[in-house]
């Protein structure tokens, strides 16, 4: 079961152990024309290596925004964000693909595979700006999809599997490099209940047994259960 954290007045959420995530008074905000919109204000929390994490909260809370920044595909307006090392806001765009590439996997809701490859090939893909022969690109890819017990589907395309089946694949994919962290967005929002659970009990595997960090943002109060931490927004604040 899962337990939420206790919370500081300042909305630090307080936590033992070595921080890959920290963030310290972050704010983003967005232009609506010449109006400011800003989604997080001064947000600041602390994410523990290894941990499995849970960020709810109402649609325009600030969450897959939070998401964006965490996976350095966004920095901050204001603040500091440090995660694997790296100051997200410093750090130039060349930087910050070189840093996705060998620390973030991401999990999409809605698969993002290439119809046009099998499931090994769309695996590879995170491989292929890796100095890397063709052999060991497929052994890799290999290892990814037996890791998610899809071995026996390498050759198949995305319209041959079920939906369960191509978010393993993602899956695959987003681990195929070894990352350090693995963010995911809705990561089951499109499944049934079965594959949806069989989808949360890999993700668990993932951080239990290869102790990676997950940040995961879901709607889904069943999926969260599935965290360690449950972190919830609201107007782009923790509550």
């Amino acid at each position: 079961m899962s337990q939420a954290p206790e919370i500081a007045t300042n909305g630090v959420v307080t936590q033992t152990g070595k921080s890959i995530i920290q963030l310290d008074r972050v704010t983003k905000t967005f232009w609506r024309g010449k109006e400011p919109v800003k989604v997080l204000n001064e947000l600041s929390l602390d994410v523990p290596e290894g941990s499995f994490e849970a960020l709810m909260g109402p649609s325009g809370s600030g969450k897959t925004t939070l998401l964006n920044l965490i996976a350095g595909l966004d920095k901050p307006s204001s603040g500091t964000l440090m995660a694997a090392g790296t100051n997200i806001g410093t750090a130039s765009d060349g930087e910050l693909a070189k840093w996705r590439a060998r620390h973030i996997g991401f999990v999409f809701q809605t698969y993002n595979l290439m119809p046009v490859l099998t499931a090994r090939q769309n695996v590879e893909l995170p491989l292929l700006l890796a100095k890397l022969s063709s052999a060991e690109r497929r052994k890799r890819a290999d290892t990814a999809l037996r890791i998610v017990g899809l071995e026996g589907r390498s050759d198949h395309y995305p319209n041959q599997l079920s939906g369960g089946q191509e978010q393993r694949v993602t899956i695959a994919r987003a681990i195929v490099h070894d990352p350090t962290i693995i963010v995911a967005d809705e990561p089951t929002g499109d499944l049934d209940r079965q594959s949806a659970d069989e989808i949360l009990a890999l993700l668990e595997k993932l951080n239990k047994e290869f102790k990676k960090t997950i940040v995961m943002v879901t709607h889904d109060p069943a999926a969260a259960e599935r965290a360690t931490i449950i972190r919830r927004l609201n107007k782009g604040q923790l509550q």
